[in-house]
């Protein structure tokens, strides 16, 4: 099949969870012996060299990524107050970007179109009116659920009242564009389950993260043990403010030693203001480090102090196939089939966090087995080979029995 990637972000590590899911499902699907092209938009807040790191995948796929500047300003927020559409999508729409798409849906006839995210759904009536394929929507996130969870996180009314504006008018987007694909795919059961609640009627299928767990390579002696680590990008809002909640609630018990462990904090887009939860000896702000899995071979206990957001934890993922004892959230752990104490620690609240990390900081064994078995379910359920052949018999389906979908645009 001729399969084009439409996606929001370059998928270069650095760029978080959402370029590592893109990048695999390329390199699966081309490991299939589907011919693959990638049209990317190149942010300017997260610019790099717009060539994949991976030169092998270079040359086996046509790539082409385009400039944009997504630069959130106070006055691009003030104005939109007086629309009825949301800021943090329209931003991504760029009208050259769009002639470069429909350029693209003239020199080649692809039997399916896959948008990654809702970002890209700007474009979606110019593709469907250019090109003949099957359009499928994959959904990294809810996304007006991000904006309505963290309103029920703000004390403040203003705050709370612009945040529920702002999730209100992504949901009516949402509903709007999403009936106009052919199909969807989600990670999570919950987010097929909100979708449909939404009225949501084309085809959804569940989908999970996949990973190239041959990449995954763990060597406990490398380990500290205990130490308790974050890694992820702290430009996206829910991070940013877990990790808030987090060291507001402990920085007290770490660095006076009643939690016997030290915390390092790594990610790319780290505030300045985080400088300031720096302890030493005791908390370790780093920032963006050069190998991530190095990062994360390195530490014993991943913490996912998740309080809103959506979709699956790829970060998380990650961790189980490093083999890492994870303390998150039921929300971070949403959608993956773990069991709580024998795969992953769930903790929803302060007395939880507490009690997870004393019992881990102080068993060693305990964590060993715990990430041990976190790896045979990554193994069982994320293998990207496997993901892959269920991602290409969907597409299959939509090709042999989905009648094509009227855009109302």
């Amino acid at each position: 099949m001729k399969i084009l990637i439409l996606s929001h972000r370059v998928p270069f590590p650095q760029n978080g969870g959402y370029a590592i899911v893109v990048a695999n499902t390329i390199k699966g699907l081309v490991n299939e012996g589907h011919d693959v092209s990638l049209v990317a938009l190149n942010a300017k807040r997260n610019s790099h060299d717009s060539s994949l790191p991976d030169e092998d995948l270079m040359g086996k796929i046509n790539y082409r990524a385009y400039d944009i500047d997504t630069t959130v300003t106070i006055l691009g927020v003030a104005m939109n107050l007086f629309k009825k559409t949301s800021f943090n999508v329209d931003r991504y729409y760029d009208p050259e970007f769009e002639t470069l798409l429909i350029r693209e849906m003239r020199n080649t006839e692809y039997d399916i179109i896959q948008f990654e995210g809702l970002f890209v759904t700007l474009y979606m009536p110019a593709v469907r009116k250019h090109s003949k394929a099957k359009l499928i929507y994959r959904a990294h996130n809810i996304e007006n659920q991000i904006w309505w969870r963290l309103s029920q996180q703000k004390i403040d009314p203003f705050k709370k009242s612009y945040l529920r504006m702002h999730a209100g008018r992504i949901k009516n987007y949402e509903q709007q564009q999403l009936n106009k694909f052919d199909a969807i795919t989600v990670f999570t059961p919950q987010d097929k389950e909100m979708l449909t609640e939404y009225g949501i009627s084309v085809p959804i299928e569940i989908i999970p993260v996949g990973l190239r767990l041959e990449k995954y390579h763990v060597d406990i002696r490398k380990t500290e043990f205990p130490s308790l680590f974050f890694l992820g990008s702290l430009d996206w809002l829910p991070n940013r403010e877990g990790m808030e909640w987090f060291l507001d609630t402990f920085i007290n018990d770490i660095t006076s030693g009643d939690l016997p462990v030290k915390l390092y904090v790594a990610g790319n887009d780290i505030p300045d203001r985080f400088d300031d939860y720096e302890a030493l000896g005791k908390i370790f702000i780093q920032g963006e480090v050069d190998d991530a899995l190095e990062f994360v071979n390195s530490k014993s206990i991943m913490i996912v102090p998740l309080l809103s957001g959506g979709g699956m934890r790829v970060k998380i993922v990650e961790g189980m196939a490093m083999q890492k004892c994870i303390i998150s959230t039921s929300l971070g752990a949403e959608g993956i089939n773990f069991t709580n104490g024998h795969d992953i620690l769930i903790a929803n609240n302060r007395d939880e966090f507490y009690d997870a990390i004393q019992r881990c900081a102080r068993d060693e064994e305990y964590c060993i087995q715990l990430g041990q078995n976190a790896r045979l379910l990554a193994e069982k359920e994320h293998d990207i080979n496997v993901v892959i052949k269920h991602l290409v018999e969907f597409y299959q389906a939509c090709c042999e029995q989905l009648p094509k979908t009227i855009a109302n645009s």
